[in-house]
């Protein structure tokens, strides 16, 4: 499946809940789901910058491709990072340099969270793209 195709399927799966307590909760169960970082990764220099929530994420490059490990303390915060993770792992780092993130105001996400986990959300974008810029170069 390609990006867009995955960040589609997540918009579509947003729509079906009415409200946000429920998409919320959608978050949360995406959270469970999210395969988690490895203990050895799990470590300082993993943590998100600029997170309010502590936020590891980790990358590697197999073949032509990146993979994504992430876990975070918090529910909806580490409901958030799944998403990510299901979106940019997988894919080529040129790829996900040139991703769009407008699936996520699409799906309303932005626009319904505190600034503080607006910020982490847009501090975990980063790091991800910077871990494939590394993987670019």
């Amino acid at each position: 499946m390609s990006l867009a195709q995955t960040q589609q399927e997540l918009i579509s799966e947003f729509a079906l809940f009415t409200d946000w307590q429920d998409r919320y909760e959608h978050l949360i169960e995406l959270g469970k789901d999210l395969p988690l970082i490895a203990p050895e990764h799990k470590v300082d220099a993993n943590l998100v910058r600029g997170c309010q929530s502590r936020v590891w994420l980790h990358a590697v490059q197999q073949g032509d491709v990146v993979h994504f490990t992430a876990d975070s303390d918090a529910m909806i915060t580490k409901g958030i990072v799944a998403l990510l993770v299901r979106v940019y792992t997988g894919r080529a780092p040129q790829e996900i340099l040139n991703a769009s993130t407008e699936f996520i105001d699409r799906i309303g996400l932005r626009a319904h969270l505190s600034p503080n986990r607006a910020n982490g959300l847009s501090a975990m974008i980063d790091q991800m793209k910077r871990y494939a810029l590394a993987f670019s170069a």
